[in-house]
C-alpha cells in the first residue's frame, strides 16, 4: 500500500506483461478500509477471486454496522444493547427506515399506519387452501410475500419514493398477518383477523393462538420478549438474506418480489434455519449428564455431531444479541414458571463451552441462536414456526437496505464474475458418431 497525500492507494502490478494500476482504498466511518476495485478489469484484465464475498463489499450502507472482532452490532450508530433495552420494535424499524429515532408525533403516526395495514386482501386466503395442510411455514411465506405484487399494484413503481413507502409499510405490517396465516394453516384452524388495540407483538401473539370460540388474553411477559426478538433479528449488515434481497432489487424488481426472495434465503438452515437445529441438537443429547461426551464427540473432526449455536459467520467475539437474549430467556421461563428439560442441557452446555480451552481458543461462544429456540418454544411455537418468526422481525431491515439501494446512485445490477475451470473449445458431435 503505497500513500499519496492524505489518500491511501494500493498498486497492482501483473509480473507477466509488466501492467501496473493504482486502486483507491476508500474509508468509512468505522470498520476497515476498503479497496475500490472497480477499474481492476478496465485497466488490467482481472477480477477478484472470493468465494462466499468474504472479503468484498458490495455496496455503502447507512443502516447497520457490526465489528465482529469486538462484538459490536449497532442500528444506525445505536448499540444493540441500548435498543434492546430501552426502545421497542416499532421505534427501532422507525429508525431503520428514516435514520433517527422518532418523536412522540412521529412515532404516534408510524405505529398507526402499520397497525392500520396489517388486514391482507382477503382473496389471499385461496392462496393458502392450495398448499398442503403439512406444508413448512416458509414455503407458505415464500409464496404469499411474492403474490402481494399481483394484489397491491398502487406500491410496486420502485421509481416511485410514495410507492416505496407504501410498499415498505405493507410489507412490515403484513408479514406477521401472513406467517399467523401459515401457522393456523398447518394446524388446521381458522384464520384470526388482526386487532387493532394490540401492540404489534401482542397481535401477532394473538392471531397464532387465539381461537373464535373463546377469549385470549396475551400475556405481555410473552408479548415484551417477543417483541425483543424481533429488535434482535431486524437486521444484521450484508448477510445472505440482505445481499439476496439486494441482488433482486438490482434488477429492478418490486419490493414484495425482492422479500420474498429474502425469505428464501432466510429458510436456509445455516442461515434462518440455525435455532431450530439448535432445538434438534439439544433433543439429541437429551440430558445434562450426556453432555460431555457430545462435547467430546463435537471436537473429533471425524465424527458426524455437530455442536449448532456456537461461533458466528462475522463474531470474532461473544456475539452481543446473545449476552440480551441469554438474560431476557432466563427472566421469561422464570417469569412465566416454565420449566423445560432442554433449557437444563443448555445450560450445562453453554457452561462447558464457556470453560472448554477448545471453544476458548477459536472464539466459539453461544450465538443468538443458541438461546432463541427456547424463548420461541416456550411462546409456544412449533420449531417449523422459528424461521418465520426470523422473516417477520428481519423484514424491516429488508426494507431498508432495498431503499438505500433503489436509492444509491451508484449502484448497477448485480453480476458477480468467475474463474472457469470447464472444458473449452469442444465441436459438436452428431449422437450418431458418440
Amino acid at each position: 500500500m503505497s500513500t499519496s497525500g492524505t489518500n491511501h492507494t494500493v498498486t497492482i502490478k501483473d509480473s507477466a506483461t509488466g501492467k501496473e494500476t493504482v486502486l483507491p482504498v476508500m474509508h468509512g466511518t468505522a470498520g476497515a478500509p476498503v479497496i475500490d476495485i472497480r477499474s481492476l478489469y478496465k485497466d488490467m484484465g482481472l477480477f477478484t477471486y472470493d468465494p462466499g464475498y468474504t472479503a468484498t463489499g458490495s455496496c455503502q450502507s447507512k443502516v447497520t454496522y457490526i465489528d465482529g472482532d469486538n462484538g459490536i452490532l449497532q442500528y444506525r450508530g445505536y448499540p444493540i444493547e441500548q435498543l434492546a433495552e430501552h426502545s421497542n420494535y416499532m421505534e427501532v424499524c422507525y429508525l431503520l427506515m428514516n435514520g433517527e429515532l422518532p418523536n412522540a408525533a412521529q412515532y404516534k403516526t408510524f405505529e398507526h399506519t402499520i397497525t392500520n395495514h396489517t388486514m391482507v386482501h382477503d382473496q389471499l386466503v385461496n392462496f393458502f387452501r392450495g398448499f398442503r395442510r403439512d406444508a413448512h411455514p416458509m414455503a407458505i411465506l415464500c409464496g404469499v410475500v411474492g403474490a402481494l405484487s399481483a394484489f397491491y399494484h398502487d406500491s410496486t413503481d420502485i421509481d416511485d419514493p410514495h410507492h416505496r413507502m407504501v410498499a415498505s409499510h405493507r410489507l412490515i405490517a403484513k408479514m406477521p398477518t401472513i406467517a399467523a396465516m401459515a401457522h393456523k394453516y398447518s394446524i388446521g384452524q381458522p384464520f384470526m383477523y388482526p386487532k387493532n388495540n394490540l401492540g404489534y407483538a401482542a397481535n401477532f401473539l394473538h392471531m397464532c393462538h387465539a381461537v373464535p370460540a373463546e377469549e385470549y388474553k396475551v400475556n405481555p411477559v410473552v408479548a415484551k420478549a417477543l417483541d425483543l426478538i424481533f429488535i434482535l433479528h431486524a437486521d444484521h449488515e450484508q448477510n445472505a438474506g440482505t445481499s439476496t434481497v439486494r441482488l433482486a432489487g438490482s434488477t429492478g424488481a418490486n419490493p414484495f418480489a425482492c422479500i420474498a426472495a429474502g425469505c428464501a434465503a432466510l429458510w436456509g438452515p445455516s442461515h434462518g434455519g440455525a435455532n431450530e437445529e439448535v432445538l434438534k441438537m439439544l433433543t439429541e443429547i437429551g440430558t445434562k449428564d450426556r453432555v460431555p461426551d457430545m462435547v467430546k464427540r463435537a471436537k473429533d473432526p471425524d465424527d458426524p455431531f455437530r455442536l449448532f449455536g456456537f461461533g458466528h459467520r462475522v463474531y470474532k467475539n461473544f456475539d452481543p444479541r446473545a449476552k440480551v437474549i441469554q438474560k431476557a430467556a432466563h427472566d421469561m421461563l422464570e417469569e412465566l414458571g416454565l420449566h423445560d428439560p432442554l433449557m437444563e442441557v443448555a445450560l450445562e452446555l453453554e457452561r462447558v463451552a464457556l470453560e472448554d480451552e477448545y471453544f476458548i481458543k477459536r472464539r466459539l461462544y453461544p450465538n443468538v441462536d443458541f438461546y432463541s429456540g427456547f424463548m420461541l418454544k416456550a411462546m409456544g411455537f412449533p420449531v417449523p414456526m422459528f424461521t418465520a418468526l426470523f422473516a417477520i422481525g428481519r423484514t424491516v431491515g429488508w426494507i431498508s437496505q432495498w431503499n438505500e439501494l433503489i436509492e444509491d446512485p451508484s449502484q448497477k445490477i448485480n453480476r458477480p464474475r468467475q474463474l472457469y475451470n470447464g472444458v473449452i473449445d469442444r465441436n459438436y458431435v452428431p449422437m450418431s458418431q458418440r
